[in-house]
């Protein structure tokens, strides 16, 4: 079996690209022939296909006014991505075309050239994109759904990219083609890794076959070295939409039993650092410092406002044997049970969350009865051995071909 992994960024860039590269590898391990497609870049890791790759796309840039104009125009349609991608199929006839993040610099457009060789065509869905021209479903501090439930021309109404009519303009356009196109209609297979996402994608396309593989992580890791280290911890993007605001008034409201360790950076860093002195915030961490400070806290709390999809912050903390204290929404509810792995509350609800930050500073046995449960949970549903075993009976479904 020959499988092209399609991408547009080949480094590690954030969860999108962390599931593509373990899925990448698990194909590899399986004997399946694993071909690459994405962009140029500076970043990217070695591949014997980057012949094929397409030239680095920069939307951030300066552009005269013919240059934004055929910006806009690739913005929509890429013609050098579905050229090259031709091309490489051509050459190399693969099965399946498993399609991760390609919106904008690749376009859905690649989908049809696929459909068009004969091949297989899956995407995987990492956020609500489909549903959603600027991604997040989420505006002015709320949760979002006018372009699901009305049209996607209110993205240009909203003005939801950055307040930016031009920039709100062309993410209506995008969408709008997409759907005139039909490029996401031709998919065989669309993978979501959650409930609640799939049935976002389901109300925006009905005829879809949509499968529900969850996200996974290595469960190999060692959870002895954990311990209670006495402080609660959050890390990820220092945004808005990541409910970090609400954890800080949280965590000034609460008795603050335990410190708290808000780890990442965004554009709420200056902000947190002068108004809360007494939480710690030491910037972004990668590596053995960020799997440290992970196996060495009482829990993790991910307090998310905007529609979480399969939370990767949920997966490490479970990893390492740590409680969850995590917002009511979109698919965190899925990985954390209230009152079982960790505990649930109100998104955006800054007494929920100091309350059920007081009761786990309080109790050391329910935090490490939580942790045993989170551990279990991961390793019952959430393993990369479990992920890789669901992928691989998918492509053999849209194939029958048998894998390792």
């Amino acid at each position: 079996m020959k499988v092209l992994m399609v991408n547009k960024f080949f480094f590690m860039k954030g969860g999108a690209e962390t599931v593509f590269f373990q899925e990448r590898e698990m194909a590899a391990t399986a004997g399946i022939q694993v071909l690459d497609f994405s962009m140029h870049h500076q970043s990217n890791l070695e591949s014997r296909f980057s012949d094929f790759f397409v030239r680095n796309v920069d939307y951030y840039g300066r552009h005269g006014l013919m240059s934004k104009v055929k910006t806009a125009i690739r913005f929509i349609h890429n013609r050098e991505a579905c050229q090259k991608l031709a091309a490489l199929l051509r050459a190399e006839q693969p099965d399946i075309v498993h399609f991760h993040n390609i919106y904008h610099q690749l376009t859905p457009s690649v989908i049809k050239v696929a459909k068009a060789h004969g091949c297989k065509t899956v995407l995987t869905v990492h956020d609500t994109k489909i549903a959603c021209p600027a991604y997040t479903m989420y505006r002015n501090g709320h949760t979002c759904e006018d372009c699901l439930q009305k049209s996607v021309w209110h993205a240009v109404k909203n003005r939801c990219q950055h307040g930016s009519m031009f920039k709100s303009l062309l993410l209506s356009l995008e969408a709008a083609f997409q759907g005139l196109a039909g490029n996401y209609r031709a998919l065989d297979m669309i993978i979501s890794p959650s409930v609640f996402l799939a049935g976002i994608i389901r109300r925006k396309l009905p005829d879809n076959r949509i499968e529900v593989i969850v996200n996974g992580i290595d469960e190999s890791v060692g959870v002895n070295r954990s311990q209670n280290g006495g402080y609660f911890l959050y890390f990820g993007r220092l945004s808005q939409e990541k409910g970090v605001e609400t954890l800080a008034q949280a965590y000034q409201s609460s008795l603050r039993q335990l410190p708290l360790k808000i780890v990442g950076h965004g554009p709420l860093f200056a902000g947190l650092s002068e108004r809360y002195t007494n939480i710690e915030l030491p910037g972004f961490q990668t590596g053995e410092a960020l799997e440290s400070l992970i196996r060495n806290a009482t829990a993790v709390i991910v307090p998310s406002e905007c529609y979480e999809n399969c939370s990767m912050a949920v997966l490490e903390a479970m990893a390492y044997g740590k409680p969850v204290i995590g917002a009511r929404i979109g698919g965190i509810p899925e990985q954390v049970r209230d009152g079982v792995e960790g505990r649930l509350f109100p998104a955006g609800d800054v007494a929920s969350l100091a309350q059920v930050m007081n009761e786990l500073a309080a109790a050391p046995d329910l935090v490490d009865e939580y942790g045993r449960n989170a551990r279990l949970r991961l390793e019952e549903k959430y393993s990369l051995t479990r992920h890789r075993l669901a992928l691989l009976d998918l492509y053999q479904s849209l194939t029958g071909e048998q894998t390792c």
